[in-house]
C-alpha cells in the first residue's frame, strides 16, 4: 500500500511539472503571437508602398522626354533604396517544428500497471441465532458470506426504536456507529433499555474502502421503565423523574400558601383544596411538567408522616426488575411495592397493600422487611444499592444486593390487583435505576430459591384483596 503511495506521488510531481512546462511555453506562443502579428501589419505595409512604386516605374517607360524621364528614374532609384519591401525579414517568427509540445507519460504508465486495487468488500451477514440480548448488554455476531483475507475492520451501526420489523426510513432516532472492530462479534454492555427494539447493521472495510451494509436485525430489548409520580407524592418530598429527596420546607411552603388565601374566602380554599390535595397521576412515560391530571382510585396526595411516592407505571403482569440507590446520610427510607389503593397516610409494610425493606440509620441502625404492619428484621448488611425484583404472575417480590446479586429477603404472596413501585424517605434523598432486564444471576437465583429463603412465615403467603 505505502510503495503504491508513493508511486502515485511521483506520478502526481511529474504531471504538475509538465503543466507547468506546458502553460510557460503557451505564454511564449502568445507572445510570439503578438510579434507575427505586427509582422504581417508590417508587411502589409510594404506590400503596398511596393505596388505603389511599380506602377509609378511602369508608367515612367513611357515617357518621351529625356530630361523628364532621367529625373522618374533617379525618383524611383531614391524611392526603391529607402522602401520598407527590402528591409524586412521574410522569415516568419515561428516554426513549424511542436514536437517539443508532446508529454511523455511512459513512465507514468508503467507505475499505473503495477498498482493493485483492492476490490469491494462484500455485505456481512449477521446471524440472529448467535445474538444475544441478557443484562442489559446486546452481543451481535456476524459473518462473511465468503473468505476475504483483504478485510482489516468491520464498523457496527445501532439505534433504538419502537417498531418490529425492518427499520423504517424515518425512524425517530439515528444510527449510532462503532468503528474499527477487528473480530466477527461485538458487545455492546451498559444500556438502558427505554424502546422495544434495538436494530443493527455491520458492514467490512479494507484499507481502500468500506462495503455495503449487511441487512439490518431488529432484536427485542423490553423493560420496565418508569418515573417517580410527582402529583400524588407527599408535600415534604421534592420530586424529579428518577430522584426524590425529602425537603423539610417543602409542606410549611404549601401550607403557608393554603393559609393566606384561606383568609380571602372560603369559596377560593374548598377549590384550592381540590386542585392541591386531589390525586392527579400522569399516564404512563410522560415527563413530570407535562402530565394532565387524572384521579387514580379513591388516594389523595400523601400526608401526615407518610413521605411516599409512587411509581407513574403500573405492574399487571409479568417479571419485572429496577434498582435504587440511597444518599450516604439518608436516615431511614423504605422501598417496595403497593397496590394503588393505598392511603394518603399509609406507610410501607404497615397494611396489607403495600411491601417493601425498610432501612433505618436514625437513632439505631435496623434493616428490615415488611408487610401489614409485620416487621422480619434482615441479619445482612445494608447495600449501597438494592435491586427489586417483581414476578407478578408468580406473586413473589425479591430484594437482592445490586452489586453482588445476594438475596436479601423474597415475599411470596398472590398479587390480586395492579402494582406500583414504592419508595419512602426521610432526612435524604434516593435515586433510581430502571429501563433494566431482569440479571441473569437473579433469574438463576429465582429457580434455585423457589420457596426456600429465609423469609419468615408471618410474612409469607399472604393473599391480600
Amino acid at each position: 500500500m505505502d510503495s503504491q503511495k508513493e508511486a502515485l506521488q511521483r506520478i502526481i510531481s511529474t504531471l504538475a511539472n509538465k503543466n507547468d512546462e506546458i502553460q510557460n511555453f503557451i505564454d511564449t506562443l502568445n507572445h510570439t503571437l503578438k510579434g507575427v502579428q505586427s509582422q504581417i501589419s508590417q508587411c502589409n505595409n510594404a506590400l503596398e508602398n511596393s505596388e505603389e512604386l511599380l506602377e509609378f516605374a511602369t508608367r515612367s517607360l513611357d515617357i518621351k522626354e529625356p530630361e523628364e524621364f532621367s529625373k522618374a528614374a533617379r525618383q524611383i532609384k531614391d524611392r526603391v533604396t529607402m522602401a520598407s519591401a527590402f528591409r524586412l525579414s521574410l522569415k516568419p517568427k515561428v516554426s513549424d517544428n511542436m514536437t517539443h509540445l508532446m508529454v511523455d507519460f511512459s513512465q507514468e504508465r508503467q507505475m499505473l500497471q503495477t498498482l493493485k486495487f483492492l476490490p469491494v468488500p462484500k455485505a456481512p451477514e449477521i446471524d440472529p441465532v448467535e445474538c444475544l440480548v441478557a443484562d442489559n448488554s446486546v452481543t451481535i455476531a456476524w459473518r462473511m458470506p465468503e473468505e476475504d483475507n483483504k478485510i482489516d475492520h468491520f464498523i457496527l451501526e445501532h439505534r433504538k426504536t419502537n417498531f418490529d420489523g425492518l427499520p423504517r426510513v424515518k425512524d425517530e432516532r439515528c444510527w449510532e456507529i462503532i468503528d474499527n472492530i477487528k473480530g466477527t462479534e461485538y458487545t455492546l454492555s451498559g444500556l438502558k433499555f427505554d424502546s422495544k427494539y434495538m436494530n443493527f447493521r455491520v458492514r467490512a472495510c479494507n484499507k481502500a474502502v468500506a462495503g455495503e451494509y449487511s441487512d439490518p436485525v431488529t432484536l427485542e430489548t423490553k423493560a420496565l421503565n418508569f418515573n417517580l409520580d410527582n402529583s400524588s407524592s407527599h408535600l415534604n418530598l421534592k420530586v424529579e423523574d428518577t430522584c426524590v429527596e425529602w425537603d423539610p420546607t417543602g409542606g410549611k411552603g404549601q401550607e403557608s400558601k393554603i393559609k393566606g388565601k384561606e383568609n380571602k374566602g372560603s369559596v377560593h380554599v374548598t377549590s384550592l383544596k381540590k386542585h392541591t390535595r386531589s390525586g392527579t397521576p400522569s399516564p404512563k412515560r410522560t415527563s413530570v411538567g407535562s402530565r394532565p391530571p387524572a384521579v387514580r382510585g379513591s388516594r389523595d396526595r400523601f400526608t401526615g408522616e407518610s413521605y411516599t411516592v409512587l411509581g407513574d407505571t403500573a405492574i399487571e403482569s409479568g417479571q419485572h426488575y429496577w434498582e435504587v440507590k440511597a444518599q450516604k446520610d439518608c436516615k431511614s427510607y423504605s422501598v417496595g411495592v403497593a397496590y394503588k389503593t393505598l392511603g394518603k397516610f399509609d406507610q410501607l409494610g404497615k397494611t396489607n397493600t403495600s411491601w417493601c425493606i425498610h432501612v433505618n440509620n436514625w437513632l439505631q441502625n435496623t434493616f428490615a422487611a415488611k408487610h401489614n404492619n409485620k416487621v422480619k428484621a434482615l441479619d445482612v448488611t445494608v447495600p449501597e444499592k438494592i435491586g427489586v425484583f417483581c414476578d407478578f404472575d408468580g406473586g413473589q417480590l425479591s430484594f437482592y444486593d445490586a452489586n453482588s446479586k445476594q438475596l436479601l429477603y423474597s415475599f411470596k404472596t398472590k398479587f390480586t390487583q395492579p402494582l406500583l413501585p414504592g419508595f419512602m424517605v426521610w432526612c435524604g434523598g434516593l435515586s433510581l435505576s430502571t429501563g433494566m432486564q431482569v440479571p441473569s444471576a437473579v433469574r438463576t437465583l429465582q429457580k434455585s430459591e423457589n420457596g426456600m429463603t429465609g423469609s419468615a412465615s408471618s410474612l409469607n403467603n399472604v393473599v391480600t384483596q
